[in-house]
C-alpha cells in the first residue's frame, strides 16, 4: 500500500517537472524568437536606409536629408561622462557595503535606501536634476547636467550589482589569501574582485545601455537641442542625444522624411547599445578565460 501511494507520488512529479520544463522552454523561446523578430524588424528597417553620410551630417529643421551626427557625438560625449562618475563610485560603494560596512541597522537602512533608488523611475531623477542645475546653479540645460544626473541614475542599481557580485565569491578564496599573508586590501584587489568582474561588468553593460538610451533625464536636463557643431566638447552646451532626437523626430518634427530619420536613427540607437554589450560581455569572457587558464 505504502509503496504504490510512493509511485504515484514519484509519477506525479516526474510528469510535473516535464510539464514545468516544457512550459518553461516555451516561454524562453517565446521570448527569444519575440526579442529577435523586435530587433530584426528595428535593424532591418534601419540599416538597410543607412548611410555614412547619415551619421556626420547636421540635422535638418524643414528639408530632407538630415544627419544625427551632433546627437550621436552627445550621446556617446554625455555617457561618457555618466559612466566616468559612476563607475568608481558605484563599484567602491558596492565593495565597501559587501567588505567593509559593520552588520548593523544604519548598514541596513543604506541597502534599503539603495534598493528604492534603483527602483525610481528615470524621469524623477529627471526632476532633481532640473532642481539642481537649471533651477539652483543655473547653468541651463547642459551636458554636465545631463551626464550627472545619468551618473546618479546609475549608481544605486551598480552599486547593488557590485555589492551582490562581491557577496557571491566564496569564502574559501579569501581564506586562502589570508592564509598566505594578504592583507584585507590584497586580498579583495587580487582574489575577490577579479573573481567578481564578470558579474560586475553585466551590471556596467546594464547601465551603460540604459543611459545610452535613456529620454527622459536628458530631455529635462540636457535639452532638445544641440549647439549645432559635430565636436562640441563643451559641457555647457546643450546635450540632446539620439534617444531624444528620435522622440522629437516621430512626435515634433516637421521635416518630410522624418519617418525615414526615425527608422535610421532607432536602428543606430539599437546596434549602438548592442555593441556596448557585446563589448564588454567580450571583456567579461576574456577575464574568465584568464582566470581559467590561470
Amino acid at each position: 500500500m505504502i509503496q504504490e501511494a510512493a509511485g504515484k507520488i514519484a509519477k506525479r512529479n516526474k510528469f510535473n517537472d516535464k510539464a514545468a520544463t516544457i512550459l518553461l522552454w516555451v516561454l524562453g523561446i517565446g521570448l527569444s524568437t519575440f526579442i529577435c523578430m523586435l530587433l530584426y524588424t528595428i535593424l532591418y528597417k534601419g540599416l538597410g536606409k543607412l548611410d555614412v553620410g547619415f551619421l556626420f551630417r547636421l540635422p535638418e529643421e524643414l528639408d530632407e536629408g538630415g544627419g544625427i551626427g551632433p546627437v550621436l557625438f552627445n550621446s556617446f560625449y554625455v555617457l561618457f561622462i555618466a559612466m566616468f562618475i559612476s563607475i568608481p563610485i558605484g563599484i567602491g560603494s558596492g565593495i565597501y557595503l559587501a567588505e567593509y560596512a559593520p552588520d548593523n541597522k544604519r548598514t541596513a537602512a543604506i541597502r534599503i535606501c539603495v534598493e528604492g533608488l534603483a527602483s525610481v523611475p528615470s524621469i524623477v531623477f529627471g526632476l532633481f536634476g532640473m532642481v539642481i542645475f537649471v533651477d539652483y546653479f543655473q547653468i541651463g540645460l547642459t551636458i554636465l547636467g545631463g551626464g550627472v544626473t545619468l551618473a546618479l541614475l546609475n549608481l544605486p542599481m551598480l552599486t547593488r550589482v557590485t555589492e551582490e557580485a562581491i557577496r557571491g565569491v566564496s569564502n574559501e578564496l579569501r581564506e586562502a589569501a589570508y592564509a598566505m599573508g594578504a592583507t584585507k586590501f590584497q586580498c579583495i584587489r587580487t582574489v575577490v574582485f577579479p573573481a567578481a568582474f564578470s558579474r560586475i561588468i553585466t551590471g556596467i553593460s546594464l547601465v551603460a545601455g540604459r543611459a545610452y538610451g535613456e529620454s527622459a533625464v536628458i530631455i529635462l536636463t540636457a535639452g532638445t537641442s544641440t549647439s549645432g557643431a559635430m565636436w562640441d566638447f563643451n559641457l555647457f552646451s546643450p546635450g540632446s542625444t539620439l534617444a531624444v532626437h528620435l522622440w522629437y523626430v516621430q512626435s515634433e518634427a516637421i521635416v518630410p522624411d522624418a519617418r525615414e530619420i526615425a527608422d535610421k536613427a532607432a536602428a543606430v540607437l539599437v546596434f549602438v547599445i548592442l555593441a556596448i554589450n557585446t563589448l564588454l560581455r567580450g571583456t567579461a569572457w576574456l577575464n574568465n578565460r584568464r582566470i581559467n587558464d590561470n
